[in-house]
């Protein structure tokens, strides 16, 4: 299996490649829990034991998927889950809570519906701008010392935010958007985290499934589908015309080299560091197989440059969300 390790002062080793599992249960389509299990099973046979679900994706079914597919081989699994975007039953959206009670109550929900005593790595999954970062870690550092959480992580998290958590308990890894087409983190977060020893954790390293040369305008308006919203201006229109134009360049890199746009742009992203690593989302096993397969595509200096060209920083049309509000910014 290969292996990369996230952060220093507080290290975690988890497999080179994770796997995203929201989409099993939300936002990207029907949920398919059967494929799910499936998909799961077959991850962990090839490696991709590094798996990353939140109590939020559901709300809260992801989680309860995600332990019955771990069950009995829990040992294999480095497993990651967040707190923090709180929603109710129905699905409604309550905001972001970071106080200590509630950091608390939701790791043991969080557990209850695993079926684990712990958590290999627990992430604030939106920074609560209401309660001090120290407040929100402080508690969090208490489940390390409790048994219950071995590593802690941030999401979305601002370098200021992150060093001040940093110096409440050792941060191991931050989690947020990276990929061909979102690479802002590279002017401060990315210095920031590598100054302090923390891996990095890119969501969404395909672009939101773009950058697998398999979307369409067409495609992107299924029902369940959150792309077609104004959530996410990237996919709507003239932007989503602009944008799969540069998919069409690094397909004809991709073909090249003889390997799919998914595994060249999951390529470039490993090949920005052995303390990234991404964690592709997907509920299909033929999906997951060919993200897997990414592990061994090599990429020449000459390659990454070439990726660059087709695809320019300034280039991707539109931001990542509508609302960027809940990002932290401070």
């Amino acid at each position: 299996m290969q292996t990369r390790t996230l952060g220093t002062q507080s290290p975690l080793t988890v497999s080179s490649l994770g796997l995203g599992c929201m989409g099993m249960s939300e936002f990207y389509g029907a949920p398919d829990e059967d494929s799910g299990l499936e998909t799961i099973h077959r991850a962990l046979d090839l490696g991709v034991t590094f798996l990353d679900t939140a109590d939020m994706y559901g709300p809260f079914t992801n989680e309860k998927l995600v332990g019955r597919a771990i069950a009995g081989r829990r040992d294999e699994v480095q497993l990651a889950t967040k707190f923090g975007n709180v929603r109710g039953p129905n699905g409604e959206r309550l905001g972001i809570d970071g106080s200590p009670e509630y950091v608390r109550k939701a790791c043991d929900a969080s557990l209850d519906r695993l079926g684990v005593d712990h958590i290999d790595l627990y992430y604030q999954h939106r920074v609560d701008p209401k309660v001090p970062i120290e407040e929100t870690v402080g508690a969090m550092a208490e489940l390390v010392e409790a048994g219950k959480v071995r590593h802690l992580g941030l999401s979305e998290a601002s370098p200021a935010t992150i060093r001040r958590a940093h110096a409440v308990h050792p941060i191991t890894a931050l989690q947020t958007e990276y990929s061909l087409f979102t690479r802002d983190l590279e002017d401060e977060i990315l210095p920031t985290i590598r100054e302090l020893g923390i891996g990095l954790v890119p969501y969404s390293p395909l672009g939101r499934g773009i950058l697998t040369g398999r979307m369409t305008a067409q495609s992107v308006q299924q029902d369940g589908d959150a792309r077609s919203s104004r959530y996410f201006p990237r996919f709507q229109g003239e932007a989503l015309e602009a944008n799969l134009r540069l998919v069409d360049e690094v397909k004809a890199i991709a073909e090249r080299k003889g390997v799919t746009p998914g595994q060249i742009a999951l390529a470039w992203v490993l090949a920005q560091g052995d303390d990234v690593v991404p964690i592709p989302g997907t509920k299909r096993v033929k999906y997951l197989e060919e993200n897997a397969a990414a592990r061994e595509v090599q990429l020449a200096e000459d390659d990454l440059k070439a990726l660059e060209r087709a695809v320019p920083r300034d280039a991707v049309v539109g931001s990542r969300y509508g609302d960027m509000s809940h990002i932290d910014n401070d």
